[in-house]
């Protein structure tokens, strides 16, 4: 999917999105941005990861349920 994505948008299409999100807003407010964005995607990551564990321990402990009776 990722490949897909990559091969539609060009170098000429990041550099005229990059352009427009400077316009709108600004060279100082682009790192507070950046920041959010970086604190959103490792909460979801982060969630993510809680959930996948949580999913095993079930798995894990239905397996250990399982094999006592």
């Amino acid at each position: 999917m990722n490949g897909i994505i990559l091969g539609i948008i060009g170098g000429q299409e990041i550099i005229f999105i990059a352009i427009i999100i400077l316009i709108f807003f600004g060279g100082k407010k682009l790192p507070e941005l950046m920041r959010g964005i970086g604190k959103g995607v490792r909460e979801y990551n982060k969630a993510i990861k809680e959930v996948k564990d949580q999913i095993n321990s079930d798995e894990t402990s239905e397996k250990k349920n399982d094999t006592k009776e």
